[in-house]
């Protein structure tokens, strides 16, 4: 299997990332919420622990959808979002380093995990939306870290928003490349 092949597979397989970023981005949302109100603890125990039922609850959209949650075993860039996979859970001690030194860096420095991890997803699945996508976290989390240190919330409300937004635009591109071949194929 050729590599543009495989990364075709990985964007009509995982739709362009849709499903993954749903799931990611409601739970920043609800992990937002409990910050905004005044629950610091549970806020971020929401997002940390929570982040391990992402891919469980991905799968889980798929299976709803109708459409298959796996690549085939033919795939070789199946390693590689494994490999991706980890790079998160592998990360929260930095997070919490940062976390320990100032309360209000929670959100920015897991913006920046979260969005260098976007990056090899360039690659795996062969869309340039994913370097915008880390380019907004890094830079957001870096931002809202340094400029606005005295608020808790911020960067949770905007990755959930911020991965909204690349659930659809992933969601678009997947949608219309699976049109493309449809039609090419007839």
């Amino acid at each position: 299997m050729l590599v543009a092949e495989a990364q075709r597979e990985v964007r009509l397989t995982f739709l362009g990332g849709f499903p993954g970023q749903l799931v990611s981005g409601v739970l920043w949302l609800v992990s937002a919420a409990l910050g905004s109100a005044g629950r610091i603890r549970p806020a971020m125990l929401a997002l940390a622990l929570g982040g391990a039922f992402i891919f469980p609850l991905t799968m889980l959209v798929l299976r709803v959808m109708g459409r298959p949650s796996s690549l085939s075993a033919r795939n070789p860039l199946g390693g590689l979002a494994m490999q991706i996979a980890f790079t998160i859970p592998v990360s929260l001690p930095l997070v919490a380093a940062a976390t320990l030194h100032h309360q209000n860096w929670f959100y920015p420095a897991f913006m920046v995990v979260v969005g260098a991890h976007y990056l090899p997803f360039v690659f795996l699945y062969g869309m340039w939306s994913f370097a915008v996508l880390a380019g907004l976290m890094i830079g957001g989390g870096v931002w809202i870290g340094l400029a606005m240190p005295a608020t808790f919330s911020t960067g949770g409300w905007l990755t959930g928003a911020i991965l909204l937004l690349f659930a659809l635009v992933g969601l678009v591109i997947a949608r219309g490349e699976a049109r493309q071949g449809a039609t090419a194929s007839h």
